[in-house]
């Protein structure tokens, strides 16, 4: 069952309708959207197929151009006053039945004539329409898809360019994700070799907190301080700090001076 019926008149920018159909189609598949010359088989009987897909469509696409009402039957009468005449035969049945209309005016044409219309197409002369314009015409067919897309939840479910951004959207997000994760093993392997390179080896429960070159005592808390290294003045010495908050102990190993006047 198709969701949309393009609806248009041949000698009246035939060309645009086909280009509609083209779109929706590729953006829908095309067993979402009638269009005459596609959708009907070889062999079947036109007539049947035209009614019956007017009457099950959720909605249908008037596509009127500048000689839309002006257009002339075999009779030299103005197709649009014929009663059989197809075009207008397909926007009754969809009016009668109380079927989404949207009129796509293309180029010049302007808001439609009530007076031009006859009696039992009126009503086409009140609903909204969209234009098309063939300088616009990508981003003119963007929008008219993705109104069918939003009035049509079943069709829009169909969406192969919403499915395509949504795969790019889920794309972006897995790899942001996959570089946050490097960064944070990168930062990661960056404090471990800060903390080697600051305290050397520490073998044993290692829970505390490192504090990397103290500049005196420093309160961090319950559990072991570990402090990096902290060098002073020439090379005669190195102090070490550790403990845990209750205090700080100093240990510091000073070279033997030779002095000759101890003795030592």
């Amino acid at each position: 069952m198709p969701d949309v019926f393009v609806n248009y008149r041949t000698g009246d920018e035939e060309s645009v309708a086909t280009m509609i159909a083209r779109e929706l189609i590729r953006r829908f598949g095309g067993e979402r959207i009638f269009f005459a010359s596609n959708s009907i088989e070889p062999g079947h009987r036109f007539p049947v197929e035209l009614v019956r897909a007017v009457e099950e469509c959720e909605a249908l696409l008037a596509v009127i151009g500048p000689r839309w009402a002006e257009v002339r039957g075999a009779d030299g009468r103005p197709a649009l006053e014929v009663e059989q005449d197809w075009t207008r035969r397909e926007i009754q049945t969809a009016l009668d039945r109380g079927i989404l209309v949207i009129p796509v005016l293309v180029g010049k044409a302007t808001r439609i004539d009530r007076a031009v219309l006859p009696d039992d197409l009126r009503e086409l002369a009140d609903c909204q329409y969209r234009r098309f314009d063939h300088r616009n015409a990508e981003s003119d067919l963007t929008a008219l898809g993705d109104t069918l897309a939003r009035l049509l939840p079943e069709l829009g479910a169909k969406d192969r360019d919403a499915r395509a951004a949504r795969e790019r959207t889920e794309a972006k997000s897995r790899k942001k994700s996959a570089q946050d994760a490097g960064h944070i093993r990168m930062r990661t392997r960056d404090v471990e070799q800060r903390v080697r390179g600051g305290i050397g080896n520490l073998n044993g429960d290692l829970s505390g907190t490192f504090v990397n070159e103290p500049q005196g005592p420093v309160n961090t808390g319950p559990g072991h301080q570990y402090n990096a290294p902290h060098f002073e003045g020439d090379n005669t010495g190195v102090q070490f700090t550790a403990g845990d908050n209750s205090g700080t102990v100093h240990q510091r190993f000073e070279r033997e001076r030779r002095r000759s006047d101890d003795g030592r």
